[in-house]
């Protein structure tokens, strides 16, 4: 196992390095600079906005300055912000808990709703039950989230004003508990509604098709009780094909989050990339991109593992051995 976990970090390399390839391109391709705000200010004097472009390193070939970000980056500098003036990995730490808070509640939320809901419909298929579940996950996975997330503060922050229509918590206020569940109640039902659609779909139909195979019958036929049957020989198959879902949505609900953080203006990553991206900050940019293309990697290897830890029959020795 842990030869063939090094074999797919090794091959990830070369996609990480496309990707910032890629990136910095396209990146540098668009209209405008970090700069242009202050190449167009008539009270800056000419050498001082050529002392900017020389300092930024932006009068250099792109080579070089995609070649100073790379190994800047190889030793966990990812480079200064050039419009707030800070190292980029400070600003990442400082946002990242708040992004974190965010993604991981709302994981373990969906799951919690989405895993005993999918397997009662599919035990109960074609019930009252299972129909009106089902119609809600397909409402649920077609409102999209920024329409969702302005509909809850017209609503609960405009027209009732139970809850806060923003940020993390009150301003001026010190700290509480109470005060910070009631500031993300309406991010993370934005974020949990589309989540627990998803995959409530996905257990069902895992379920149903494991349910009907011989050897769950032969399993009943043999007299063992339905919550044996149930825990023991369904669950466990059941969420064989959910790990490839679990692994490949930990990236997607990390990048999923930019658009609840910026509708909430919660200081998270999505926020900061959001930032980033209308002002041109390169920096900031580059490593978040990076970043989320570590994620998908390292997902993909998680959902492998996964399969491995709960499939009895997949076993990596053979291409370890043939590696």
């Amino acid at each position: 196992m842990s030869r063939y976990v090094l074999q797919r970090l090794l091959n990830a390399i070369p996609i990480l390095i496309g990707i910032t390839i890629i990136s910095f391109a396209i990146i540098h391709m668009a209209p405008g600079s970090p700069l242009s705000a202050f190449m167009e200010d008539p009270t800056i004097k000419t050498a001082d906005k050529e002392n900017m472009v020389r300092t930024y390193g932006l009068d250099q070939p792109l080579y070089v300055q995609y070649w100073k970000w790379v190994s800047g980056m190889v030793t966990g500098d990812f480079g200064t912000s050039f419009l707030k003036n800070q190292p980029v990995s400070d600003l990442i730490l400082d946002r990242l808990p708040n992004t974190l808070l965010l993604t991981v509640t709302s994981m373990a939320i969906s799951l919690l709703i989405a895993l005993p809901l999918g397997i009662l419909c599919a035990l109960r298929v074609d019930s009252r039950l299972d129909r009106f579940v089902s119609s809600m996950t397909f409402v649920g996975m077609s409102v999209p989230a920024f329409w969702l997330g302005l509909m809850l503060i017209m609503f609960f922050s405009v027209k009732l004003g139970v809850l806060p229509s923003g940020g993390l918590q009150t301003v001026g206020g010190s700290f509480s508990l109470t005060d910070r569940l009631q500031h993300l109640v309406l991010p993370l039902f934005t974020i949990v509604c589309g989540e627990v659609a998803v995959w409530t779909r996905y257990v069902r139909s895992s379920m149903l098709e494991v349910i009907n195979q011989d050897y769950m019958r032969t399993a009943q036929a043999k007299g063992l009780r339905d919550a044996r049957i149930l825990g023991v020989h369904g669950l466990r198959n059941t969420l064989i094909p959910l790990a490839t879902l679990f692994g490949l949505s930990l990236p997607g609900l990390f990048a999923g989050t930019l658009i609840v953080e910026t509708i909430f203006s919660i200081p998270g990553m999505g926020r900061l990339f959001t930032e980033a991206a209308f002002q041109r900050d390169y920096p900031v940019i580059f490593a978040i991109t990076t970043i989320s293309a570590f994620l998908y990697v390292f997902g993909s290897i998680l959902a492998d593992i996964s399969y491995a830890l709960l499939d009895p029959r997949v076993s990596y020795t053979t291409k370890e051995a043939k590696g």
